[in-house]
C-alpha cells in the first residue's frame, strides 16, 4: 500500500468529542439536545444500529429517546408517532430505522418528519435546501465523507471529484455537497459510458454502489483521494466455511497502491455515520432555539 489510510474511526471519535463540547454549551444555555430514534420490526441489523446511536447520544450528553415497535405496526400507528415527535419541544432530531416492513410506505414516513428534525437528511424540503445551497439537515454519510474530504485535502475548490452511484441517500447529496465546495463534479452510474475512464480524471472519487470491489486500481487517477462508502458481505473460505468478511466497492489493495489517501472499509466512513447524525442533531437543538450552530459539526 502507497496511498495514506483515512481513518474513519479516529475522525468520528474527534468529531464526537466536539459534538460533547457543543453539546456542553448548549447545556449551559439551558438547552439539552434530544434525539428520538424509532425501530419497528426486529430486523437484527437495525437493532444494532439503534442500540449503538442510544449509547452514544447519551455518551455526547444528550437525551436518547427510543421508541419500538411491532412489524405489525400500521402506518397509521407509525405516522401518529412521528407527529408526536413533531410536537414535543423535547426532541430535536427524529430518525425511523430504514428498512421498515412492506405495509409501510417509507417515503410518506419520511415526509411527515419536521424538515427541522430530520436528522437523517431525507426529506424532500432538506433535499432542495441542499440544491439550492441553503442552510439544511444533510444525509450523514455524504457529510461524513465531505468532513473527512476537507480534513485530508483542506480547500476543495476547482478539484474534480467523481461520485459513483446516484442514491438519494448517498450519491446525489454528495454531489450537491461537493459543488457547494466548488468542486467540478460528474455523477457516475451504471448506464456511464466508459465508467473507468470518466472516474480517471478525478482527484476526488466516492464510491457508492453497493457492488463489492468494482472499483479497481486502473481506474484510480494516481494521487487520488479515494472514499468508499461500499459495505458489502462477502464470503470468506479462507477464515472457514461459511465465513465472511465486510469489503468496500473499491478493490482496496489495488486502489491503495495508486491512490494518495484511501478510506478502509471497515473503519473508514461507517464510523462516521453515528457521528454525523449527532452532530446533525446539535444543529437542529441549536437552530430550534436561534443559538448560532457550533463550529467544526457541517
Amino acid at each position: 500500500m502507497s496511498g495514506l489510510l483515512i481513518d474513519g474511526k479516529g475522525f468520528a471519535s474527534g468529531l464526537r468529542d466536539r459534538v460533547g463540547l457543543a453539546v456542553s454549551g448548549l447545556s449551559a444555555a439551558g438547552i439539552v439536545p434530544g434525539l428520538a430514534v424509532v425501530l419497528v420490526g426486529e430486523d437484527p441489523a437495525s437493532q444494532v444500529y439503534v442500540r449503538s446511536k442510544g449509547r452514544q447520544t447519551v455518551e455526547a450528553g444528550m437525551r436518547s429517546f427510543e421508541h419500538r415497535l411491532p412489524d405489525t405496526c400500521s402506518q397509521t400507528e407509525l405516522l401518529a408517532l412521528v407527529a408526536q415527535l413533531n410536537a414535543d419541544a423535547s426532541v430535536h432530531g427524529i430518525l425511523v430505522q430504514l428498512p421498515l416492513p412492506a405495509q409501510i410506505d417509507a417515503a410518506a414516513v419520511i415526509e411527515a418528519i419536521d424538515p427541522a428534525k430530520d436528522v437523517d437528511g431525507f426529506h424532500p424540503v432538506n433535499a432542495g435546501r441542499l440544491a439550492t445551497g441553503q442552510d439544511a439537515l444533510v444525509p450523514c454519510t455524504p457529510l461524513g465523507c465531505l468532513l473527512m474530504l476537507r480534513d485530508q485535502l483542506g480547500d476543495l475548490s476547482g478539484l474534480e471529484a467523481v461520485v459513483i452511484g446516484r442514491s438519494n441517500i448517498v450519491g446525489k447529496p454528495m454531489a450537491q455537497l461537493l459543488l457547494r465546495e466548488s468542486c467540478t463534479v460528474t455523477v457516475a452510474h451504471s448506464r456511464t459510458r466508459d465508467l473507468p475512464g470518466t472516474v480517471r480524471r478525478a482527484d476526488i472519487v466516492v464510491a457508492a454502489v453497493g457492488r463489492p470491489r468494482m472499483v479497481t486500481g486502473d481506474w484510480i487517477k494516481p494521487g487520488a483521494t479515494v472514499i468508499d462508502v461500499g459495505i458489502n458481505r462477502v464470503p470468506a473460505p479462507d477464515k472457514g466455511e461459511g465465513a465472511t468478511r465486510l469489503v468496500g466497492d473499491c478493490d482496496f489493495d489495488s486502489c491503495a497502491a495508486v491512490a494518495g489517501a484511501i478510506t478502509p472499509v471497515p473503519g473508514g466512513v461507517g464510523p462516521m455515520t453515528i457521528a454525523c447524525l449527532l452532530a446533525n442533531t446539535v444543529v437542529a437543538a441549536a437552530r430550534a432555539h436561534g443559538q448560532p450552530v457550533p463550529d467544526g459539526l457541517t
